[in-house]
């Protein structure tokens, strides 16, 4: 029969304890949890105000609100008229995701980048259809010698092989004083980025594409998909890629660097893990 009310209980913190061990174990075995931003889709996040930009709808991607250091995803209604913003002392940058602006006098497509170094922001900004934008904010780069407006559109330039096989980079700037950079990588389907390590933060923003990234964490892969829309900002000294990495479709990357770097490739997944070339 059922048994008396003793057994019952007796029954019940058997079971308990038994989900408890099997809660354990899967969380175990499970992939390590990411301790900086990684794997994040910008869509999911909730819309924001900007104060500079008003009219617009936000997405925050990382950084201080308070110190005004911040990279977001920003929606441009069709017919807005304003500014580029932007605040003293600091440098902006843009990157069109989709529709085109009026920057001034100069048209950005879809593709268009543009670099406004510090107390030269305050462009006129004018969409007629609306457009989606990567809006950077950094401290201004003391060190920089590209010091005036940079302004182009990406399908102006070649894309250049790099030492991986199914990787090409388009380079929309590169300061040849301070060493920051903003890239485009394009990722051929199949293809993968191994372990690598950069001394510099590095943040990304998947423009086109599907693919599949690792972040070593205390020796450990987390391995998680991007889509469209996805964003890391990964700090310096975080190996991250390796043998589960790979491009699902033809994938293309913005990627940033605000210092000047050095890049390995690594053998594994290790924290005592050395540069192989």
């Amino acid at each position: 029969m059922c048994g008396s009310g003793e057994g019952k209980r007796s029954m019940i913190k058997q079971l308990a304890a038994l989900f408890c061990c099997l809660l354990l174990l899967a969380c175990a075995g499970g992939a390590p949890e990411v301790p900086y931003p990684a794997f994040v889709q910008s869509d999911t996040l909730e819309d924001m105000f900007v104060a500079d930009l008003p009219g617009v709808r936000a997405k925050h991607l990382a950084g201080d609100m308070m110190t005004r250091l911040t990279s977001k995803r920003i929606d441009l209604p069709a017919a807005w008229n304003g500014t580029s913003g932007g605040a003293a002392g600091h440098d902006l940058e843009i990157f069109v995701l989709a529709g085109s602006l009026t920057l001034g006098d100069i048209e950005m497509r879809t593709g268009g980048y543009a670099y406004l170094p510090a107390d030269s922001f305050g462009f006129n900004m004018v969409t007629q259809d609306g457009a989606r934008i990567l809006y950077f904010v950094s401290d201004a780069d003391a060190d920089a010698v590209i010091q005036t407006p940079l302004i182009i559109n990406a399908d102006q330039l070649d894309w250049q092989k790099t030492g991986t096989p199914g990787l090409s980079t388009r380079e929309l700037r590169g300061d040849p004083g301070s060493g920051a950079r903003t890239w485009l990588l394009r990722i051929e389907a199949g293809a993968a980025i191994p372990w690598e390590v950069s001394s510099a933060v590095r943040e990304g923003y998947l423009v086109a594409g599907a693919y599949r990234h690792s972040e070593c964490v205390n020796g450990a892969a987390a391995t998680d998909a991007y889509l469209p829309g996805g964003y890391f900002h990964r700090p310096a000294g975080a190996i991250n890629g390796g043998p589960q990495a790979g491009a699902q479709s033809m994938t293309i990357w913005l990627l940033r660097e605000t210092e000047a770097a050095t890049h390995d490739i690594v053998r594994d997944c290790t924290p005592t893990s050395t540069a192989t070339e």
